[in-house]
Parts: C-alpha cells; structure tokens; sequence
C-alpha cells in the first residue's frame, strides 16, 4: 500500500477513532459467548450469498409464490358464497368504501364442488387445483389495507404501501442465501415486460443489492432473449476469467479505501454470477431436456412453461422463485368476470396442480412453501358503469381488500384445512382475521425466522418484513 491509500479522509479518521474500541470490544464479546464463527463471517463477507441455516427449526427450504396478478376474486375461486344468488340483483345489507361504485349483489357464473377427502369446496374453473386440495391451506380471511393496486402490491411484496421497503424474497435470500452459487438466489418470472410498480415488487431496498431478485420474462423460449448477455460473442471463457479477475482486484482496492461499499459489492457479486451463469443457466431453462410425460403433464402454453421452469430453478437450489400471470394486471376483472377469470383459470389451472404433483412426486414438496394468490380480492357486489373501459359493463367486480382467499401448501403447512371465514356475501373476514402481515409473519416461521428478531439495522432503527405488526397464525401450521 502506497503513502496516498493510507490517507483517511476526515470523515473517516472521525468514524475509526470514535467506533473503532466499540467494534473490538463486540468482537471480543462475541467470541467469548460463541456467537461469531469465523467460517460463517468469512463466508459471509466474500459471498453474501453463500448458504444459510435459520436461527430456529424450519420446515421450508425454499419459496415458490405463484403471484395472480391484478386480484382474483375470491367469490369466484376458493370462497363459495350461496347468499349472492339469493340476492342476486338485490342491495346487500353490507356496505363498505370501494374504490368505483358498486351496486347489487353479483353471484358467481361458476359452481363450487367439493373436492378431496376434506371436501373443500373449489370453484368449478380451479377443478385441477382443487384434486389438489387435500394438500392446501386455503386461507378465506385474509385482508390488506388499501383497494388500490400500487398500495397492495406494495403491501404483499414488501410488507409497506408507502415506503421503500425490501421484498419477501430478499428478506428470505438476505436470511438463507441460496444453495446454488451459479444461479440468482432469488428469480422472477414475470412475462411481457414489468408488472404495477415495476422492479420495486422485487427490490432488494436497503438490504444489500446482492438480495435483488432477477427478472425473467419467460413470453421469451430463445435462452440469449430470456437472459441478456447470457453468452459472450466475442471473448473465451479464459479471457473473460482473467477479465473478471482484473476487475476484482481493482474494485477490492477501491473497497478497502471505502469500508467495504456494499454497492460496489453487489456489482461485483453481479459480474461474478453472470459469469457463472453461462455454466448452468442454459440448462435450467431447457424444457426439452424434460420427458415427455412431465410436459405433457404441464400441459401448454405459457403458464406452463413458466411452472416447470420454476421446479426445474427450485430443482437446482434457487432459494426463492416467484411467478407472475403476466405483467398487466390480468386478473383485475372489472368486467365480465365469467370470460376473463374463466379464460385465466384455463390457463394456469393444469399447470399448478401439475407443478403440485410433480413437487410432491420428486419429495420436494415436504420442504417447498407454495403461496398462491393475488394483492387483494373482489368485490361480491357489482361495478356499475362508468366512463372507461368498462363502459356499460354489469357483469364484473371491484377492489376488495376486506378480505379474499390465498392458499399455502407444503413445507409444514397444515393440510386440507379452511381458515377463517369471510362474512356470508365475501365482503369482509369476519373470523379469524389474516392481515398480510399475519401471513409475512407466518411464512417466516416456517422458514425458521421470528418475525419480530428478524431484522435489519439502517438509518439509526432496526427495520423487519412486517414493520411493528403481525403475528404467527399458529393454525396454519401442521
């Protein structure tokens, strides 16, 4: 190190002299109580992502969120409400604010049957899921805070409708890192672009950029489409070693000089993994490597590319996977709730309960937590006309953040079990209330995570995926 590197500035001369004996006396501590291992923060600070363990007994070792975007309608799905066709085009006795006009009550276009040995009752468009539904937690309380999407996503993704928060996913890939080092710890699958609030859905915030996820869209099959600059046309892999390499020891002299920016040292983890990418990402995403029965299995179209490419990443120890139904808001059917939710059904119905079987089938489903559903549910009243896209329309829902359906399964999640209940049209939870920081709070849990320790400290306070809220819903476990 030359005379000029050994400078500090002011700040820094500040910083080393008034934390410094503070930094030494933690250390000393620490390993006098046992509780820093050398190996674990070696590990650690060369590789933010390296493998894991939770603090307490887990029973989830990944996360696969299928993410319906836009909200389905629970009246519709995993929710029966035999009231609206008694009221049918009659004014309910519930009124509660949403964000367009309402009017009477709506009953689905679809029946309910009941399925399994539980004999749930699934709505007749989610007949594949509901074979499945000896294996389902549904939830038929769940409730958020706002009817308006940006909010909601917000909300689902990040435990905060206001303010720049991390994600779900980062939070799990910050607490575990991920079990396979050449590919993203944390992927999305999100076709035709990005969804409401963009990357923000998926965004790393304050925690280091390493905990980012990657966004694939899967509308693309070709492997150089599907992941930018996946191949290098121009350099051998020797060549772009000793690049990256250069690289790294110029941007580890910049970091020693800074404190160890966590920028730069996500930027660097970024070169270093799509480097290694090259090795394993064409593989993992080249469905005809797969027999014919499992594609056939699947079925076709999109959604079940984009299912089997989530057990072929979840497969290969990607840490958090999660799948969108496409970028513009496909479930928010504000009109004609029988066609559009009818034709989304169709879509991705066969390839969830396939992607169920398939996990179940190859053991993986007793340590994989599968989420499913929306930002919000539907309103049971219907929308009235008005100026725009639904002008004239008497036949689709609202908002409805008072309460709609999500369901978990797998990774100790109790089994063929309903809870809670919304009130008898579906407006509002009314028993056994799921706020979504109640489920952030649950899905922690099982991941091996007290919500409330699990915590990162930034700007002078200790920041969590669910703020000052939440709790475990102890029900929902096996």
């Amino acid at each position: 190190m030359n005379f000029r590197q050994s400078l500090f500035t002011r700040r820094e001369l500040l910083e080393r002299c008034g934390m410094g004996m503070g930094a030494v006396a933690l250390t000393a501590l620490l390993g006098e109580s046992g509780s820093l291992n050398a190996a674990t923060v070696d590990a650690a600070a060369t590789n933010p992502m390296a493998p894991k363990q939770p603090p307490l007994p887990a029973t989830a070792k990944r996360v696969l969120h299928l993410f319906m975007n836009g909200g389905p309608s629970h009246v519709d799905t995993f929710d029966p409400k035999p009231s609206l066709a008694r009221y049918g085009g009659k004014a309910i006795p519930i009124t509660l604010k949403t964000e367009r006009r309402t009017g009477a009550a709506f009953p689905s276009p679809f029946e309910f049957k009941k399925f399994g040995k539980s004999g749930i009752e699934v709505s007749e468009i989610f007949s594949h899921v509901g074979e499945q539904v000896d294996d389902l937690c549904i939830i038929r309380s769940m409730c958020s805070d706002i009817p308006n999407h940006e909010p909601s996503l917000m909300m689902m993704n990040c435990g905060e409708v206001r303010q720049v928060r991390p994600s779900f996913g980062s939070w799990v890939t910050y607490g575990l890192g991920s079990e396979n080092q050449n590919l993203p710890g944390f992927i999305v699958l999100c076709p035709d672009g990005l969804p409401t609030q963009g990357t923000q859905n998926w965004r790393s915030a304050f925690l280091p950029g390493a905990f980012q996820a990657t966004q694939i869209d899967t509308r693309q099959t070709q492997i150089e489409k599907l992941i930018e600059n996946i191949k290098h046309r121009y350099s051998s892999r020797a060549e772009q070693r000793h690049q990256l390499d250069l690289l790294a020891e110029l941007n580890r002299g910049y970091q020693q000089r800074r404190e160890e920016d966590t920028l730069l040292e996500s930027r660097t983890q970024s070169f270093e993994l799509a480097f290694r990418m090259q090795m394993e990402a064409d593989e993992a995403f080249d469905l005809s490597k797969e027999p014919e029965h499992i594609r056939k299995m699947y079925g076709e179209g999109l959604q079940a590319r984009q299912m089997l490419i989530a057990r072929r990443l979840l497969e290969r120890g990607v840490r958090f996977v999660q799948v969108w139904h496409g970028a513009g808001q496909p479930w928010d059917s504000h009109d004609d709730i029988r066609r559009n939710h009818g034709r989304l059904a169709r879509e991705c119905d066969q390839p969830i309960s396939a992607l169920l079987s398939d996990l179940k089938q190859r053991g993986m489903l007793v340590d994989t937590l599968v989420i499913w559903g929306g930002e919000f549910g539907r309103t049971p009243t219907v929308e009235l006309p008005d100026v725009g896209a639904n002008a004239g329309m008497v036949n689709g829902r609202d908002h409805n953040p008072y309460g709609f359906s999500m369901w978990i399964a797998g990774a100790g999640c109790r089994k063929g079990y309903v809870h809670g209940a919304t009130d008898e049209f579906g407006f509002a939870a009314v028993e056994n209330k799921v706020h979504v920081h109640d489920l952030h709070a649950t899905l922690l849990r099982l991941l091996g995570f007290d919500h409330e320790n699990f915590t990162y400290r930034y700007a002078g306070r200790d920041f969590r995926l669910t703020d000052v809220h939440g709790h475990v819903v102890k029900e929902l476990l096996a």
